[in-house]
């Protein structure tokens, strides 16, 4: 049996040493094997590897851009490295790879629930700035930015205005502009999330909710469309709040509303009337912002 296991072994090895062989016809393949400080017995251990390896870096060689990226692993090439044991083969991100990650690696500090992650692209830069109306809000964040980097406790904004007229994205541009400063912000579109919060008992329920109350900067979009319960109010939203304010933590909203119709509509609940507790929440959103209209054009038609 040992005789038989040497004479396989042989045959195996023979077969290894021709296709290597083989291989290094192609003046490219010999080229690049002879770039690598081993001995040949060694690498014909690995002819199949190292032909794709070859392949991979000639694909990389003509290659326009990511999105026409021909290599197995889009984005990245797959390269030997020498160790002791031999060689081993890894994939690594290419030139356009590394220039993506470069540029969306802020992108990380933005968490979006129930908010498109599209959103975490808005931008400064291309907010439209035709509309007057806009140019006080742009001009604060300003004010807010320099004062939270410089460690104050600047507020947040309470955003109401008309539909349509891009409450949202001014906010997710001013979170982008943070994210690139490394703080890290949270964009919640309040009504679905507080579905979302209610389905999670018995799960994730409090890391979900004790994530919102402790992230460094948050955005609760569209306050006022949820359907207002004394649970959501009083169990969620206001402790939420009470949290944030303690602590110093900068809230931004968006609202169809203004923090008068808020009041109203939080008051009401399948309980009745509790003015004294809906009032309670305006007092803290007040305490965590400043209330600032932005009445425009619907700008999503």
């Amino acid at each position: 049996m040992q005789k038989i296991n040497t004479v396989i072994s042989k045959k195996n090895d023979l077969k290894l040493k021709q296709a290597y062989m083989d291989a290094c016809s192609n003046p490219k393949f010999k080229e690049y094997v002879d770039s690598i400080n081993l001995k040949d017995d060694i690498l014909g251990k690995y002819t199949s590897q190292l032909e794709d390896v070859l392949k991979e870096h000639e694909h990389c060689l003509s290659c326009p851009s990511l999105k026409d990226c021909k290599n197995s692993v889009r984005g990245h090439f797959l390269e030997a490295i020498v160790e002791e044991s031999g060689l081993n083969f890894a994939y690594l991100p290419c030139h356009y790879q590394q220039r993506q990650e470069k540029i969306t690696a802020h992108l990380k500090n933005m968490t979006c629930y129930d908010l498109p992650d599209d959103i975490k692209k808005a931008s400064l830069k291309e907010i439209y700035k035709d509309d007057k109306k806009r140019l006080p809000i742009i001009k604060y964040f300003k004010t807010f930015m320099d004062a939270y980097l410089n460690h104050e406790k600047p507020k947040g904004i309470y955003l109401y205005g008309s539909f349509g007229s891009g409450k949202t994205y001014l906010i997710a541009a001013l979170f982008n502009e943070l994210a690139h400063k490394g703080i890290a912000s949270a964009l919640i579109y309040y009504p679905e999330f507080l579905r979302g919060l209610k389905a999670s008992f018995g799960s994730n329920y409090e890391e979900r909710y004790q994530y919102i109350k402790t992230v460094p900067v948050l955005l609760l979009d569209d306050i006022g469309a949820e359907n207002v319960t004394a649970w959501s109010r009083d169990e969620i939203l206001g402790p939420l709040l009470q949290y944030r304010m303690e602590e110093h933590l900068p809230t931004f909203f968006t609202s169809n509303l203004t923090l008068e119709e808020l009041e109203t509509n939080l008051s009401i609940t399948s309980n009745g009337v509790d003015k004294i507790k809906a009032k309670r929440i305006v007092e803290r959103i007040k305490q965590l912002s400043i209330p600032m209209a932005l009445i425009s054009k619907n700008r999503r038609n």
